[in-house]
């Protein structure tokens, strides 16, 4: 079964090269610990990988598409039809994530997972729908157990197939109205946080909007009873299939020895998971940004992950990942190509 395979293959990072790494960044021409979270980033790419001497990776970012049955309950100030179109401007490069990944190099791959539109095929559009769109998680479970670890499963083969591509470096990235709902009930029951503490605008609701999503969310919570302690019956009741897609290619790429670098709330939900089915999964992730949205704060902590930027972002679609892997591209560039003392002939700091 390619879920349970892929936990099981899943291993804790290499620590015993921790002490190799950080010999040869206290030894670059530099203060000892100067490059401050740069050089922790530069350590973890090379524990996770096991490269101690690491090529700068190819990136990709993988932007998972959705759509959600819980916006017929009002919660969201755009309608679904949105979905589809910011698909289409993905694939067109006119996005937020279009602009920052070729400012940084990356590739934009988008992932039709769930969005009730049947597109065309086109250059970047990968084509794995498990079902048109969520049903009301309000009123009874977003999807099946079956389809919700059928949505895992295309996250796990994209991962497989991009270690295969030699993609060092993944980052995450979803569109889908609805999926602020979506992740803040996942939020509000996988951290056992009270659903106003975890619930944000979204994209931008009044006052009463917001007071009636956490009502919605509340009332869904109630409806469905969840076990915080089974991850696949939080997707499968109150998630989403990009929220799922995107577990998946975590696990997969964690299998694979492959960093994630996660965007912002939906992708922390996401993650909420992927970390809830194998917990060693934390350990293959990097947090990009602390999202605007108020949940995503409760994510970080729960997940103890500490957040490279806090840009006050909160558009998704991979926007933040990308900014996140530009440092982690950094890093491993100070601790391949900086100099060491010796090789410099520097002189150093006395003792």
């Amino acid at each position: 079964m390619l879920l349970h395979e892929t936990i099981d293959r899943i291993q804790p990072t290499d620590l015993r090269i921790l002490a190799q790494v950080q010999a040869r960044l206290d030894r670059l021409t530099k203060p000892i610990g100067s490059l401050g979270r740069l050089e922790e980033l530069a350590a973890c790419y090379v524990m996770i990988t096991g490269e101690v001497n690491p090529k700068v990776p190819r990136g990709a970012v993988y932007t998972f598409a959705a759509d959600h049955g819980v916006t017929v309950e009002g919660v969201s100030a755009y309608p679904s039809a949105v979905t589809p179109q910011m698909v289409l401007n993905f694939l067109r490069g006119g996005a937020g994530v279009n602009v920052l990944a070729r400012h940084v190099g990356l590739e934009v791959r988008v992932v039709d997972i769930g969005v009730a539109f049947d597109f065309e095929s086109a250059p970047g559009l990968m084509h794995r729908k498990v079902m048109p769109g969520t049903k009301n998680l309000m009123v009874e479970p977003a999807m099946s157990r079956a389809q919700a670890e059928q949505a895992l499963h295309v996250g796990i083969e994209l991962a497989t197939e991009a270690a295969q591509e030699g993609i060092g470096l993944i980052g995450t990235g979803e569109m889908g109205i609805g999926n602020t709902t979506a992740s803040s009930a996942i939020t509000a029951a996988m951290t056992r946080r009270q659903v106003s503490d975890v619930t944000g605008r979204g994209t931008g609701i009044d006052d009463a909007g917001y007071a009636h999503k956490i009502d919605v969310i509340q009332r869904a919570l109630a409806f469905h009873r969840l076990d915080s302690t089974d991850a696949m019956e939080v997707l499968a009741k109150v998630g989403g299939l990009e929220i799922g897609g995107l577990a998946g290619l975590m696990l997969g790429a964690a299998a694979a020895r492959i960093p994630v670098v996660l965007d912002g709330f939906i992708a922390g939900a996401a993650a909420l998971i992927a970390v809830g089915l194998q917990p060693r999964c934390k350990d293959y992730l990097i947090a990009s940004h602390q999202s605007v949205e108020r949940g995503h704060r409760a994510i970080l902590d729960h997940l103890g992950l500490k957040p490279l930027l806090d840009l006050d972002l909160r558009l998704g679609e991979g926007t933040g990942a990308c900014l996140g892997m530009s440092l982690v591209l950094a890093a491993i560039k100070i601790l391949t190509e900086m100099a060491t003392f010796d090789e410099a002939g520097v002189s150093e700091r006395r003792t």
